[in-house]
């Protein structure tokens, strides 16, 4: 009886084990297809289990707001910030060709919720991994460098005008 409980948990702890190595190694390595895998494994299960949070006071995840390039639909992406002066700093896990990337670069602007409070934004710039260090978390920096993740975004603050135009 005991040996099928040990078993059962030892084989449990070496598929986490190998799971945990391979998102590793495809975040690494940016392999396309399995990126696509993993991109979508987080669209579908982690960020709609991650908006219920995101965005308010006190929470981790902040929520940027996107309209779609092509399609013009509304989309709500959950992401983690680091502020700086200008605007806020993100990781860009899987690189520069995200849809919500793209989606901002093609509409100009976003609005970011962080604690609760709205922002317009647009991507600045990407900068380094070296450029970036000094903003990010010190608990985030270890899982940045496990990652592979070398570019950030800078999303600088838009100044909000009135509809008078003052």
């Amino acid at each position: 009886m005991w040996s099928w409980v040990l078993w059962t948990i030892v084989s449990l702890v070496a598929l986490v084990l190998s799971v945990a190595l391979a998102l590793v190694l495809t975040m690494r390595t940016k392999h396309p297809r399995a990126l696509v895998v993993v991109r979508g494994f987080n669209r579908r299960l982690n960020n709609p289990r991650a908006l219920r949070r995101a965005g308010r006071p006190g929470a981790e995840l902040s929520v940027l707001r996107h309209v779609g390039r092509s399609s013009g639909k509304p989309y709500e992406t959950p992401i983690g910030v680091y502020p700086l002066e200008e605007g806020y700093l993100v990781n860009l896990s899987y690189g520069q060709e995200t849809d919500w990337l793209r989606n901002i670069r093609a509409a100009g602007t976003a609005e970011l919720v962080v604690d609760g409070q709205s922002h317009q934004v647009s991507a600045a710039r990407v900068i380094g991994l070296t450029e970036a260090t000094p903003h990010l978390f010190p608990r985030h920096t270890f899982l940045v460098r496990l990652l592979g993740v070398t570019e950030f975004l800078v999303l600088q603050r838009v100044p909000v005008t009135s509809s008078d135009g003052r």
